[in-house]
């Protein structure tokens, strides 16, 4: 069979009973041998990936409409569409399933299979045509009953069809409705209800485009409004004849336009406000409305986008000053709705739509609309540059960065949208939260593009902190320029003058707010405000550093730490935690430089003993300090505010946190430790790695019974090692020790082995070689638990290699050969090995490895 290629859109229906567009490509015809008959191919004509892959199943029931549309069931509740930009190429294929099932393909629709008795198919197949009773008043009834009993199965609904089809029956009734009408026979009507609302439900499209004509389709309305079940008729023909009124406030001049958009108003009406609600069953059998609407508003988009004279009238008239409020205000809402009609097109489409409205210059109109003071105007704009943002933010940012280099500040897109957030009069702020949705979208570098010539991230990022952030932070800093939320206007007002007046767009934001107390509509504000700059915090880098830095931003987000509204003090805490998760060092000394955390301290001396969020969001803060281990923070924190911290003890955080700062002092203090530690990492020998772990599995493999008492354990490989080599410059160095005072002896004595051993030990080599030191230096001790020594179980988990291994009756020592581990393993090990010790068997602490 020919490969036969035709350029399609595939649609499939959602869970919603909409049309989803699956793409556009070339469609085939041929035999596939995996699946066994002829199949229809779709490949996407962008990168020629199978779209669709269908086998023209004999039993399955095609449908053509509208002359481009071919759509059928694959599975329940899964219906597929192919739209043809040709209809010759919709012929072609209808002919070849048409082959393949052996029908006329002068049909509609192809065969169904149901679930029907042998005898009823049977008298259904037989049967020549379904016969029609005469159009009369007095067969209403029989009629009614006729098109009843024939919804339940496939094929007679089917012949149904096609019997009203060729007879031209829907004018015949509609006559007769209109003579029921004027005689008032209620029953008649009633009747008319039934059969019309069963027509529907036949769900075929040449009985719509009947039904829908201009002619037609106020009748087809009028006999949807005697219900039976209701009491008095529904009045939906008035309501679109005297209520609806149809404004054109661009004249269209293409008569077919206009005839495409009264149908579509008045069809999608049927299906909303006129059609009972469909049952589950019913629902199934409309799918071919929702098309007919769907492809309706598809035509209308790109019959508008064509026309050029249209949309050039339109962005003229918009942005023309001497327009009219009221036009203005039509023009806007017909532009808001053209742009929700696009949302039906397919991506391709969608990309087109858009860059005609960009090339028509929608953005410098919505600059114009923005500025304007009718809020209704204001909100129809917001909700165009949602679509334009959703859609492409970097066509947006491109557009306000080449904008700056022509305005000023103040009349910046950006500016304006940040001006609306702020200025937003909605007691619950939907609008402003809509707005920074928006902005969030626009500073989010996932979205950003960047390429080997042009880096979307560093222009855009750049432009926004230097023309915008003023803006966005201008109620930040206008409420918080006392220590607790700004209730007064003196202070700010000299604020203002004295550091931003050079930006006209803050002086008039900020001013907004010189009577705001701490109510809840400015609280609600500057939450957002906090959401937005954590989320710079979390994704932007220098950027929001320097402006936090040299702005003393933080400093002023955690004055609404003492903010009476809780959501408002947790969005401050929850600013600073993010800043202080980044473990950054530069933050870090802005903090401890401005004693940043005493706002905090104060905010949880001040919530008392309540077990509340704001509580537990400052703990965690605390905790996070302390498990991480940031020395810095941690200094600073118990330096400065332990009084105020120490009787908390329902928590072990600031204990631990004293805990950590004891620890690093003790480091401090006492650097020989270190310098013994230094000495020895730079004289260590070194060996074949595999050796190492050898000898270390050895050695803790050894049973302790076979070890006698004072018996050195040492490897092999180091028998070889020159032990005075190794001797010379430890010597050297104990040497120069002996001249320290007798501090360091003291500092000796805490640091021996156990507490049975005394300060003075004996330093001894396996082999003939052996030293004896009267007051060996302080370094040359071992605290107990400390990473090598022999009380610590770390040292030999984490593979350290044993080079020196000494027993003696009354005390042990030894060197240790170190590994290179990081000093902060060192310091971990040197925390836990202390309580380690006590675990290990007493033969055990009398070993050393290193």
């Amino acid at each position: 069979m020919t490969d036969t290629r035709r350029r399609v859109k595939v649609y499939t229906l959602n869970e919603d009973r909409q049309w989803d567009d699956r793409g556009t490509g070339h469609v085939s015809s041929c035999y596939v041998e995996r699946l066994k008959g002829t199949s229809l191919l779709v490949r996407a004509e962008s990168d020629g990936s199978l779209l669709l892959e269908s086998k023209i199943n004999p039993n399955t029931a095609y449908q053509k409409q509208q002359d481009t549309l071919i759509v059928w069931s694959e599975a329940e509740n899964y219906d597929l569409a192919l739209s043809f930009q040709e209809k010759a190429g919709c012929d072609e294929i209808w002919e070849k399933i048409c082959q393949v099932q052996g029908k006329d393909p002068s049909v509609d629709i192809t065969q169904e299979v149901v679930d029907e008795s042998e005898e009823e198919r049977f008298d259904d197949m037989s049967s020549p045509g379904l016969e029609l009773p005469p159009c009369e008043l007095n067969r209403l009834e029989d009629l009614a009953e006729l098109v009843a009993s024939s919804l339940p199965s496939p094929l007679r609904r089917e012949k149904l069809a096609l019997a009203v089809e060729n007879e031209g029956y829907i004018r015949k009734l509609l006559e007769l409705f209109r003579v029921c009408e004027d005689l008032e026979n209620r029953e008649g009507l009633h009747h008319l209800y039934e059969i019309i609302k069963g027509i529907f439900l036949l769900n075929r499209t040449a009985l719509f485009e009947v039904m829908f004509s201009d002619e037609c389709i106020m009748d087809v309305i009028g006999c949807l409004e005697f219900d039976p079940a209701l009491p008095q008729p529904r009045r939906h023909r008035e309501f679109l004849t005297k209520t609806a009124r149809f404004k054109e406030v661009i004249p269209i001049s293409d008569p077919e336009l206009r005839q495409k958009i009264h149908q579509t108003y008045r069809v999608q009406y049927i299906q909303d406000m006129v059609l009972p609600t469909p049952s589950v069953f019913e629902e199934n059998m409309l799918s071919t409305l929702h098309s007919f609407i769907f492809f309706n508003k598809v035509e209308i988009v790109g019959m508008l986008q064509d026309d050029e004279k249209f949309l050039t009238d339109l962005f003229a008239q918009l942005t023309d000053e001497a327009t009219e409020d009221d036009k203005r205000q039509e023009l806007v809402n017909f532009l808001k709705e053209f742009c929700a009609f696009s949302q039906t097109l397919q991506p391709q489409n969608r990309d087109a739509f858009f860059k005609t409205l960009s090339n028509m210059g929608i953005l410098p109109a919505l600059e114009v609309i923005l500025g304007m003071d009718d809020v209704q105007v204001r909100g129809a704009a917001t909700d165009i540059f949602s679509y334009l943002v959703e859609y492409n933010p970097s066509m947006v940012r491109e557009f306000v960065m080449q904008e700056s280099q022509q305005n000023d500040d103040d009349i910046l897109l950006i500016n304006l949208i940040i001006e609306h957030m702020i200025c937003d009069t909605d007691p619950e702020l939907g609008g402003a939260v809509q707005l920074m949705g928006l902005l969030r979208t626009l500073l989010d570098p996932e979205n950003m593009l960047a390429t080997a010539n042009k880096t979307e991230k560093t222009e855009f990022l750049s432009f926004f902190y230097k023309h915008c952030m003023h803006v966005l932070s201008a109620p930040l800093l206008a409420n918080t320029t006392e220590e607790k939320p700004s209730k007064g206007t003196e202070c700010f007002v000299e604020n203002v003058h004295c550091s931003f007046l050079k930006c006209h767009v803050f002086f008039k934001v900020s001013c907004l707010f010189l009577s705001s107390a701490d109510d809840f509509q400015t609280a609600q504000l500057l939450a957002l405000i906090l959401e937005l700059l954590t989320f710079c915090v979390e994704h932007h880098t220098y950027h929001i550093k320097n402006y936090i830095i040299n702005k003393d931003i933080l400093r002023r987000v955690l004055v609404l730490t003492a903010s009476q509204h809780a959501f408002l003090a947790l969005c401050a805490l929850r600013f600073m935690r993010r800043i202080v998760g980044l473990k950054d060092e530069f933050y870090n000394r802005y903090i401890m430089r401005n004693f940043l955390f005493e706002p905090v301290v104060k905010a949880f001396r001040d919530n008392g003993s309540r077990y509340n969020l704001l509580n537990s969001a400052i703990i965690e803060m605390f905790e996070y300090v302390r498990v991480e281990d940031i020395k810095s923070l941690t200094a600073h924190i118990v330096e400065n505010y332990w009084k105020s911290l120490e009787d908390v003890d329902y928590v072990q955080t600031f204990k631990g946190l004293k805990l950590r700062y004891e620890q690093q002092r003790e480091r401090q203090d006492n650097p020989k430790l270190d310098s013994m530690r230094s000495i020895l990492r730079n004289h260590r020998f070194r060996r074949d790695a595999r050796t190492l772990e050898d000898e270390e599995e050895m050695w803790f493999n050894t049973d302790e019974d076979d070890l006698e008492d004072g018996e050195a354990v040492v490897p092999p490989s180091d028998k070889m090692k020159s032990e005075e080599d190794l001797m010379e410059p430890i010597s050297k160095f104990m040497e120069r020790k002996k001249l320290k005072d007798t501090e360091d002896k003291e500092v000796l004595g805490k640091s021996s082995l156990s507490g049975r051993q005394n300060s003075s030990f004996k330093l001894s080599f396996s082999g003939s070689t052996k030293t004896s030191l009267a007051s060996p230096p302080p370094s040359a001790s071992l605290n107990p638990g400390s990473p090598g020594s022999p009380g610590s179980p770390g040292s030999g988990a984490r593979g350290s290699p044993p080079t020196t291994a000494v027993t003696t009756k009354g005390g042990l020592v030894g060197l240790v050969d170190y590994p290179d581990d990081d000093e902060e393993e060192d310091e971990e090990e040197e925390e836990d090995g202390e309580s380690k010790e006590d675990t290990l068997p007493p033969t055990k602490k009398s070993k050393l490895s290193s």
